[in-house]
């Protein structure tokens, strides 16, 4: 199987356009979000609950704890959250009416939790119906990787912050592409 595609910006923002037109705009903006700035899986993200993000004075936090019933490899782990994904999952909380810490963070349309499955088809189609072929419910960690890679990042806390335990698993994620080759070449 091929690995999923790694978005570029304006991928991912036709993604952005696209969700927004759509009925649970908000619930797809921050899920799209989640994924491409925290990196985690979609059965990471499945199984959020809002105390996993919330502080108790209704602000998101700074740290989110997977524990390693929600991970892969079962081992837990802390997801750093950015300023921009707190925004970004503030905004969405505020759209969601519930004083009840145990609620999934992301529902479908029947209003239960969205399972790893469910959530893997959801992003599939997501990316499909916006005209990106090739993406899947990886894009966003895959993307994430990159990203960072580009960015000087080093590969260890790459696969930290990741969740990997070998940092070869980490180097198959980060997609090399001619901007970086230009930038790399510059460096002489």
């Amino acid at each position: 199987m091929a690995q999923a595609k790694a978005l570029t910006q304006q991928e991912l923002e036709q993604v952005l356009r696209y969700v927004s037109t759509k009925r649970y705009a908000q619930r797809d903006r921050a899920l799209v979000m989640t994924s491409f700035l925290s990196g985690m899986r979609a059965k990471e993200i499945a199984s959020l609950k809002f105390k996993d993000i919330m502080n108790d004075d209704g602000t998101v936090k700074n740290e989110i704890r997977l524990t390693a019933d929600m991970t892969k490899g079962r081992h837990g782990r802390v997801v750093f959250v950015s300023q921009r994904l707190r925004e970004e999952l503030a905004a969405y909380a505020r759209s969601r009416v519930t004083n009840n810490p145990h609620m999934p963070v992301f529902f479908t349309s029947n209003r239960a939790g969205f399972n790893p499955n469910g959530l893997c088809q959801h992003f599939w189609w997501m990316y499909k119906r916006a005209g990106i072929s090739g993406a899947s419910s990886h894009s966003g960690r895959r993307s994430f990787i990159t990203s960072l890679a580009e960015k000087g990042i080093g590969v260890r806390v790459l696969a930290s912050l990741a969740g990997h335990r070998s940092i070869a698993v980490t180097q198959r994620y980060i997609d090399v592409n001619d901007e970086m080759k230009r930038r790399a070449v510059e460096l002489i």
